[in-house]
C-alpha cells in the first residue's frame, strides 16, 4: 500500500504540473476580440500570432491555420502547427478584385505584384500598372500561369476557397503561402468587413485597418438606426434570371441581412442558408411577384431599359415592381460594387435605405444603383 500511495502521489504531482504548463501556455496568449466575425480567431503570443480560419462548410473543423512571425525577428522554436507567414507581406499575388481594392485603401497597393482574372478587376490603377508591366497578369484564376507566379517571388497568394474544391492544384506545390480569403462566408455584412483587421495584420497596418473597420461599424449602425424609424416597410425582390435559374440571396447571406437592416421585407428573409439559392423563374414569381421594389445587378456599357429586360425574359413584366417602374439596376461594369461593398457595407446600406425609404433625408447619393429608364 505504501508503494501504491507513492505512485498515486507521483501521478497527481505530474498531472498538476502538466495542468500548470498548459494553463500558462494559454495565459501567455492574448486573444484578439472580434466583434462580429465568427469564421476567424487570432491569438497573439510573444514573438508570433496564430490566426485560425474555421471551415465554413464543416462545423468544428479548421480550414487553415497561420502562424504570423515578424520578418525582423528570428522564427521562434516550437511554433504551433500552421503555415508560417513572415509579416508584413511585401509582395502578393491577388486573385480577387475586392482584395486589390482593400490594399489600395490600406495604402499598400505597391504590394500587389501580380493579379489573376484581370478582366474582372475594374480598378483603373491596376489596369494601368499591368499595361506598364509593373504588375504581372498571371492569367485565369482557375488555371493561372504557375511560371509567372514563381517569377514574381511573392510572399503570399490571396484567393477565395470553395466547398469541395479539392485544393489548389499546382499552387499547392510551389511552396508559396496561400491566404484563404473565407471572409465571404460570414453571415453578416459587418462580420465580413471585420476581416479587414486580419488582413491589416498581414500587411503591417493593423492600426489603420482597425480604425477603418471602426468607422465602417459606426456608420453602418447610424444608417440602420435611421432606417428603423421609417414608417414604411417595402418588400424587395433581388437579382434576375441567369441561364435557366434565378439565384436569390439566402436569408442568412450578407445581402439578406442588409435588406433586414434597411427595414425592408424580403421574401426569403426566413431562409436559414447563407450564400444564394437557385430557383426556377416560376417559384420566384409566385413568392416575390408582388414585391414593391426590384433590385438587380447587370453587366453592360450603358444603362439598361425596361424593353431590354423584357427581351431578356418575357416574364419580367409580370412583376409588380416592373409594372410600377420601381426597378433599380447596378451595372457592375461601371460601378465599384464588387470592389467596395464587401468591406464597405455601409455604402450599400445607404443605397438600400435611399431606395426603400426616399422620405429619409441626409443620405449620400446613390453609389451603386440607378433607377431603370422607361
Amino acid at each position: 500500500m505504501k508503494y501504491i500511495n507513492i505512485i498515486i502521489l507521483a501521478v497527481l504531482l505530474v498531472a498538476c504540473g502538466g495542468g500548470k504548463k498548459t494553463s500558462s501556455l494559454q495565459a501567455a496568449g492574448d486573444t484578439v476580440a472580434f466583434k462580429y466575425a465568427t469564421q476567424i480567431s487570432v491569438v497573439k503570443y510573444n514573438g508570433f500570432s496564430v490566426a485560425t480560419i474555421n471551415n465554413p462548410w464543416k462545423e468544428g473543423m479548421t480550414l487553415h491555420r497561420y502562424v504570423l512571425v515578424p520578418a525582423d525577428k528570428e522564427v521562434p522554436q516550437h511554433l504551433p502547427s500552421g503555415t508560417v507567414i513572415r509579416t508584413p507581406l511585401k509582395k502578393a499575388v491577388m486573385f480577387t478584385t475586392v482584395h486589390c481594392a482593400m490594399l489600395m485603401e490600406f495604402g499598400k497597393q505597391d504590394c500587389i505584384s501580380g493579379v489573376a482574372d484581370l478582366k474582372y478587376i475594374k480598378i483603373p490603377w491596376i489596369q494601368e500598372q499591368v499595361a506598364k508591366g509593373k504588375i504581372t497578369d498571371v492569367g485565369d484564376g482557375m488555371s493561372p500561369v504557375i511560371e509567372k507566379i514563381i517569377d514574381e517571388h511573392p510572399d503570399a497568394l490571396f484567393l477565395s476557397p470553395f466547398e469541395n474544391s479539392g485544393g489548389y492544384g499546382k499552387l499547392d506545390e510551389i511552396n508559396i503561402p496561400i491566404i484563404e480569403c473565407a471572409d465571404y462566408m460570414e453571415t453578416s455584412p459587418l462580420a465580413r468587413a471585420e476581416w479587414l483587421r486580419f488582413y491589416g495584420m498581414l500587411f503591417g497596418c493593423e492600426q489603420k485597418a482597425d480604425s477603418l473597420f471602426q468607422a465602417v461599424d459606426n456608420s453602418y449602425h447610424k444608417l440602420k438606426s435611421l432606417a428603423a424609424k421609417a414608417k414604411t416597410k417595402p418588400s424587395v425582390l433581388l437579382d434576375k434570371v441567369t441561364g435557366s435559374v434565378w439565384y436569390v440571396p439566402a436569408g442568412k447571406s450578407t445581402i439578406g441581412q442588409m435588406i433586414k437592416d434597411a427595414n425592408a421585407q424580403y421574401p426569403w428573409g426566413d431562409d436559414e442558408h447563407s450564400g444564394s439559392i437557385s430557383l426556377p423563374f416560376e417559384t420566384v414569381l409566385e413568392r416575390a411577384g408582388e414585391s414593391d421594389v426590384w433590385l438587380f445587378r447587370y453587366s453592360s456599357d450603358h444603362d439598361i431599359t425596361y424593353d431590354e429586360l423584357t427581351s431578356e425574359h418575357h416574364g419580367y413584366n409580370q412583376f409588380k415592381a416592373f409594372k410600377n417602374k420601381e426597378a433599380y439596376g447596378c451595372d457592375v461594369e461601371r460601378s465599384p460594387f464588387y470592389e467596395e461593398s464587401p468591406f464597405h457595407p455601409e455604402r450599400l446600406l445607404n443605397d438600400f435605405i435611399q431606395i426603400f425609404h426616399p422620405e429619409i433625408e441626409g443620405l449620400a447619393p446613390l453609389r451603386f444603383y440607378t433607377k431603370v429608364n422607361h
